[in-house]
């Protein structure tokens, strides 16, 4: 009897069990769904990775992005911003991407010639008069072609966003003529382009990630480095250098990439919303990096940097010192990206 009775004991138990958890073979009827969690099963959720931080142009516009697409899709579609390199580096987001680890980076121009060698004319010293000249190039000719040579690779291109013009500092002497450079050594990023820069100013150079500059500089493993003003001031590699120079010689900008086959797996209406997300953010990105101004006076006034400003004379001798480069890489770019954009 009592093992009869333990049997069932043990039936009785099965059956509420099977009851809480919403196994209905004996009751015939479902117990009522949560619409929130099934509204979270059917949420779109997107991992967007970069590497500099949240109050610079692509921090901010990463995270102004996100609250339009979650405003915009009525909070179905999440993108979950993964600021400062948290989880991957320059050197492997991309791989990281065509894994699918992650849905969308990015990159500066700077890091994309690894993926084709295009990408080198957005280096080109004094390419660009200002903001105004890139956002014509990039929503032009320029623009499409670059975006073009993403596609074998598995990333679409979807926007550029800007993060204004490089500067120089350095912590070793006053940079106003070519001469001045001679015998120092810059991070920079990795290019080609960027490389010859520095040896035809007489300087030399070592490629690093952005994330370990300010240990480089901590650790006078170069004498300085060329980066935008919100750069500098949200890394704090002031505090490494004295001088600082306004040369506007270089351009600094991002183009956001998705991981194609994801992209295209996305229904058509997720697909509209997020490029109406895209639009108005990169407007607002451009208009914001035109603001440096707020940044420039925070240099001047925190940082203690010495800070010069090339007269027109000064960054004429820069450009006929850097001239040669159009040359030097018009074969390997194509003449014809070249001809898109103003040339020294």
């Amino acid at each position: 009897m009592k093992s009869i009775a333990g049997i069932g004991i043990f039936l009785v138990l099965g059956l509420l069990v099977a009851y809480v958890v919403g196994f209905q073979p004996i009751f015939g009827e479902k117990l009522p769904y949560d619409d929130e969690q099934t509204g979270l099963k059917e949420r779109i959720v997107i991992k967007f990775s970069h590497v500099v931080a949240e109050n610079t142009p692509k921090g901010l516009a990463a995270a102004r992005f996100a609250a339009l697409v979650k405003e915009k899709s009525q909070d179905r579609i999440e993108i979950q911003v993964f600021p400062n390199g948290m989880l991957y580096s320059e050197n492997t987001e991309v791989a990281a991407l065509q894994r699918g680890d992650i849905q969308m980076i990015a990159p500066s121009f700077s890091n994309m010639n690894a993926i084709d060698p295009a990408w080198f004319v957005m280096d080109l010293p004094f390419a660009f008069r200002d903001q105004q000249n890139v956002n014509e190039a990039l929503q032009g000719t320029l623009g499409k072609r670059l975006f073009e040579t993403l596609k074998p690779y598995g990333m679409k291109g979807v926007a550029y966003w800007s993060n204004g013009f490089r500067q120089m500092t350095n912590d070793v002497r006053p940079l106003r003529t070519p001469e001045d450079f001679r015998g120092l050594k810059f991070r920079i990023q990795p290019s080609q382009v960027l490389e010859r820069q520095f040896n035809l100013l007489g300087a030399s150079t070592i490629s690093t990630p952005f994330n370990e500059v300010y240990r480089n500089l901590e650790a006078g493993v170069v004498d300085g480095q060329e980066n935008t003003i919100s750069n500098i001031l949200s890394k704090r590699l002031y505090q490494f250098q004295r001088y600082m120079t306004i040369s506007n010689h270089g351009y600094l900008g991002y183009v956001v990439v998705f991981n194609e086959k994801f992209w295209n797996g996305l229904p058509a209406d997720v697909q509209l919303i997020i490029e109406q997300a895209l639009r108005e953010t990169t407007v607002w990105n451009n208009q914001a990096a035109l603001t440096q101004e707020n940044g420039l006076r925070s240099l001047r006034e925190r940082a203690g940097l010495d800070i010069i400003t090339l007269t027109e004379e000064d960054k004429a001798q820069w450009m006929e010192r850097l001239s040669p480069i159009y040359k030097e890489f018009a074969d390997t770019i194509g003449a014809g990206l070249i001809e898109e954009i103003r040339r020294p």
